[in-house]
């Protein structure tokens, strides 16, 4: 602001001087700031982009320490994590959490049986390895809280987890190098990893989170090696390496579990920003533009694509036992397995069998109902589709009202193309039944449900068989099992016989809708079916057939499959919240611990909590970095020149975008995502705010003398070790009565004591 009489010209010309001088300060852009204690490279603030120290001195330098000095720092960080994540790794000698889980899907790959959940297979795979290097056999079956016996060394699959949580801290070091923080704060970045109660606790067990952060690390890590040598060395070999390698994590982590889908969304937004700053450089050729959208298409698109696909063709090639997960599966798809029972099914339907109906959509389950009635509607028996076997699942084919006593000469008719049936559940007796009533939740179609008996029915009951394909015989006017696709129409109102993934509330124990549609494509998945398991007491067996389904649709099958089922993780609104969830807002301030087994006084006792100073400092850093770009944005306004250095502005907007927009791209999708959520969903964005806090406190530390930088990150270091010192119990296990730790109750809704 100028004022009367005040000499706005000299004012000016000190402002800019005086903003030179705070850049220089800031940036530490001076000749003398080349102690090796701050910088690792000697020519680290001179030439960014060329000449003299250009390129080569800060954007191209050796990816491995060079010097003894250099070594030490890395060497002692992964010393450490490594004793941090194995300290006492085997001494809870029983089931720990979700060991309940992923312990026997490691089981499965042992056993080759085939079966579902929620997440891609890689870290399970892994998981299965490390069982079969600790002499697992398969058969333990990982029951909460369960001793686990003799033969089974447990340790061996914790400790591969451990080491991927324990290589975390040496890559968020080298990470800290690319993105140019100095080597106290990259330094600081690590001991923020290592030193986290919660992200060491984690890595301890029998679980994804471990590969699923060392993934997301090393996604960071090679997309920031990458960059650097965009603007140093574009197209050279180590630029193919690292675009390549930054693909294959992308893959990895996505193939671990989908939350590294918001690590490809943001590498693929720096990517857009990357090419469309280069659109706009007029000196590029647009033969060499291309050539940069072709090698991004291939290494970012293309690769993690690949490596997620290549996940699942594994996944498929070591599971081919018949096992929990069939169901889940297309007919077709387990009829190829080993060991299932489908060899006793006769090949051709006929009035009086018992079958299956499986769904055609991709994830589409089994007809299915059971004695619970619509709470609306109609309030007729529920007609839904289920994704594992039971007697729910089993319906007769039987003949229309007044044909039952027509009958073929030769004692079975056969149900050929055009046929009008009944399919009475055989569990209840009731018909298949469709009537102009709104569906429960696509209103806009017709309910499905089961009515009547054996006497007591109506046209409403009928059903026009429509076959739609068979997979060895495309001239079939019979229904064939496994093979015929077909479509039940209702014979009455002419609607099709419907599942989809929108599934029924918790009164419908979240089990797929069945609708009838009026309207629609008829060719839709959704609207086909087949017999999948077939019994006639008449008819004989088929035999063992040469069955075979496409990898790509088994792949979609599964994939949707997924989607569904983790969709329908959803909170039971009629249960009071437990002791393990929590909401997305507790996160980031650690309003909530997480008690990972039995909690008796004299029990091995876990408790998941983070380190107070690595999760409120990196939290409080956000809002710093926002407000300091702000500082920077009102200072543009006013003509300041805070970035002289060529480059400078450029690095402090990466590291700034890299750490806030994934750190936003990892946290606010659990805001608007209906799935149960707990505390460790937060772990891949506390990366990302831990890079703020890094990058807050060097950038700050920078504007002062040397040694009060190198004193503020010491002492931000030594606060982080301290409460991890203190809070270390709560990773490595205590047995003592929880009461004991009262006061380490931070927080009121912290969970140690009841």
């Amino acid at each position: 602001m100028e004022y009367p009489g005040q000499d706005t010209v000299g004012l000016r010309k000190r402002q800019q001087q005086l903003a030179k001088h705070n850049t220089a300060s800031i940036l530490d852009i001076n000749a003398g700031d080349t102690d090796p204690l701050l910088f690792h490279d000697e020519k680290h603030r001179t030439g960014l982009r060329g000449g003299p120290g250009g390129p080569s001195s800060r954007y191209n330098r050796g990816l491995l320490p060079r010097t003894k000095q250099e070594w030490a720092i890395p060497v002692i960080l992964t010393l450490l994590a490594l004793f941090t994540r194995l300290y006492k790794i085997s001494w809870a000698n029983f089931v720990v959490w979700d060991e309940a889980h992923f312990g026997k899907f490691a089981g499965h790959y042992l056993k080759r049986t085939f079966y579902f959940d929620v997440h891609p297979p890689l870290g399970k795979m892994i998981n299965g390895l490390a069982g079969f290097v600790g002499g697992f056999n398969g058969t333990f079956e990982f029951e909460s809280g369960t001793e686990y016996p003799p033969e089974l060394h447990y340790s061996v699959m914790r400790v591969f987890n451990a080491l991927f949580g324990a290589a975390m801290v040496p890559i968020a070091y080298f990470t800290g190098l690319e993105l140019h923080l100095s080597i106290p704060a990259a330094t600081l970045m690590a001991v923020m990893v290592l030193f986290d109660v919660a992200l060491t606790c984690i890595s301890r067990f029998i679980l994804l989170d471990s590969m699923l952060l060392f993934f997301t690390t090393t996604s960071v890590f090679c997309l920031c090696r990458f960059r650097n040598l965009q603007i140093a060395a574009p197209f050279s070999r180590d630029w193919w390496i690292w675009i390549f390698a930054t693909g294959i994590s992308l893959g990895a982590v996505a193939s671990v579990k989908w939350v590294g889908l918001f690590a490809i969304a943001l590498v693929g937004l720096h990517t857009v920003q990357e090419l469309w700053e280069m659109l706009g450089d007029l000196k590029m050729p647009p033969a060499q533009y291309a050539n940069h959208w072709m090698a991004r298409i291939a290494a970012l698109i293309v690769t993690p694509i690949a490596v997620y696909i290549m996940s699942f063709a594994i996944h498929f090639a070591i599971l081919n036992e018949s096992g929990p997960g069939d169901a889940q599966m297309s007919s077709l798809f387990q009829a190829g397995l080993q060991g299932n029972d489908f060899d006793r099914n006769p090949i051709e339907l006929a009035y009086g069998s018992r079958v299956s109906l499986k769904n055609n959509g991709h994830g589409g389950g089994l007809l299915h109902s059971h004695v619970q009635r619509y709470p609306t509607g109609s309030e007729q028996q529920q007609v839904t589709c289920y994704h594992h076997k039971d007697t729910n699942n089993i319906w007769t084919i039987t003949k229309a009202w007044g044909q039952e006593n027509v009958t073929d000469p030769g004692g079975v008719d056969f149900v050929k193309d055009g046929d009008v049936l009944r399919l009475v559940h055989t569990a209840t007796g009731r018909n298949l039944h469709s009537h102009p009533v709104k569906a429960p939740i696509t209103t806009s179609q017709n309910e499905v449900s089961c009515y009547g008996n054996a006497t007591v029915g109506d046209a409403n009951d009928l059903w026009k068989v429509e076959i739609v394909d068979d997979v060895f015989d495309k001239k079939t006017t019979r229904v064939k099992s496994l093979t015929t696709r077909f479509r039940l129409r209702h014979n009455l109102s002419g609607c099709l016989l419907r599942s989809h993934s929108v599934s029924l509330p918790q009164w419908g124990f979240k089990q797929a809708e069945v609708v009838c549609q009026k309207k629609g494509d008829p060719d839709s998945l959704n609207h086909m079916w087949n017999i999948e398991s077939h019994r006639h007491d008449k008819l004989p067996a088929g035999g063992k057939g040469a069955y075979r389904s496409k990898f790509s649709k088994d792949f979609l099958d599964l994939n949707v499959a997924m989607w569904t089922s983790n969709n329908a993780l959803t909170p039971d609104p009629d249960k009071e919240p437990d002791q393990l969830t929590s909401a997305p807002y507790q996160w980031p301030f650690l309003l909530v611990g997480l008690r990972m087994c039995g909690w008796g006084d004299s029990a091995i006792k876990y408790w998941l909590i983070g380190n107070p100073i690595v999760w409120w400092g990196s939290t409080a850093s956000i809002g710093v970095f926002l407000a300091i770009v702000g500082v920077y944005a009102i200072r543009s306004r006013r003509r300041y020149r805070d970035w002289d250095a060529p480059g400078a502005w450029e690095d402090f907007w990466f590291t700034g975008q890299l750490g806030f927009v994934g750190w936003l791209l990892h946290y606010a999708p659990f805001w608007i995502m209906g799935r149960v959520t707990y505390l460790h969903h937060y772990f891949p964005a506390l990366y990302f705010a831990i890079i703020i806090f890094a990058f807050v406190a060097d950038h700050i530390g920078s504007k002062l003398p040397r040694v009060i930088h190198v004193l503020l990150i010491t002492f931000l270091g030594l606060l982080v070790i301290a409460n991890f010192i203190y809070f270390k119990d709560f990773a490595w296990g205590f047995k003592t009565p929880a009461e004991g730790y009262r006061g380490r109750r931070w927080v009121q809704n912290w969970n140690i004591v009841d």
